[in-house]
């Protein structure tokens, strides 16, 4: 068996797209996983993303039998990573291969963190992880509900960002409901604002900006992300009205399906989630690397 490992840098082009694509589809007949959104698969035909793939090829087979993705997902130098090998070659040492390559892909790019990614009950891949001094940090659940319209509120006005008038009351929000720095709401509000596909709104109440969300078009999906509400405005429904205007705007772009990410420990935000119509359909665990 002989077989070759090749780096690619994002964006990748579509015929690389299509063998990692059938690899997921193969590997998920077996494992009932959806390994695509774990690898970013979409993310990696966009110029604004940096990352890349780790590709493992059977030269006799002309045949991708393995692949990892590393994400800098925030554009912050922290990459997140995850490794999938097709189910025939998982005895033969390809994961020890791939991740060395994904390491010296972290080095030569500076990366600054690394994280992990194991789906939910993969305990082959999380023992793997483990071994190898990860470990785990936290847990983030997938939700997806289907577009559908609502019913007009007129209490509330939702609106797209405008820097000249929203800046100080969005940073306000997002270090009040995330605890971040000035600094950090700041870089949060310009990547929502200047990255492909996303587009930051704010919802105001009786002429007072009093949440936000950022919908982020993938594929036919709408993401829904930085979902905040102040807290003196919280248990209003001001956040359950905001993710149904998201299943509403989704309807209305043309997507067939709005999803989310929420760590499993925030109790309140499940809840939120839940009450607007949103079902969990994957968990996915980070890992850091401790050395231990």
């Amino acid at each position: 068996m002989n077989l070759s490992i090749i780096t690619a840098s994002f964006p990748i082009d579509h015929e690389t797209y299509n063998e990692i694509k059938t690899l997921c589809a193969s590997a998920s007949e077996i494992d009932k996983y959806n390994y695509c959104p774990v690898l970013n698969l979409q993310e990696s035909q966009n110029y604004q993303v940096k990352g890349f793939f780790v590709l493992a090829y059977d030269d006799e087979q002309n045949e991708l039998v393995g692949v990892a993705s590393a994400v800098d997902q925030m554009g912050l130098n922290t990459y997140e990573w995850a490794i999938l090998i097709a189910p025939m070659y998982r005895e033969i040492g390809l994961d020890e291969a791939i991740l060395k390559v994904i390491g010296d892909g972290l080095h030569q790019r500076g990366a600054q963190g690394e994280l992990a990614l194991v789906i939910e009950n993969d305990k082959r891949r999380r023992e793997f992880v483990e071994k190898y001094g990860y470990s785990q940090s936290f847990s983030e659940a997938t939700f997806e509900a289907k577009p559908e319209a609502m019913e007009p509120d007129e209490s509330i006005d939702i609106r797209p960002y405008c820097r000249a008038n929203d800046s100080e009351a969005l940073i306000r929000i997002f270090s009040e409901a995330f605890g971040d720095l000035r600094e950090e709401s700041i870089e949060l509000i310009d990547f929502n604002t200047t990255t492909e596909g996303r587009i930051l709104w704010v919802a105001e109440l009786n002429g007072e900006i009093v949440g936000t969300v950022t919908t982020s078009k993938e594929g036919s999906a709408q993401w829904v992300t930085a979902l905040a509400v102040h807290p003196d405005k919280q248990g209003m429904g001001i956040g359950t009205k905001l993710l149904i205007w998201a299943k509403d705007f989704t309807m209305r772009s043309g997507e067939s399906v709005v999803m989310l990410e929420v760590e499993v420990e925030n109790e309140r935000a499940l809840a939120v989630y839940e009450k607007a119509g949103f079902l969990k359909t994957m968990q996915v665990d980070y890992y850091e690397y401790t050395g231990e």
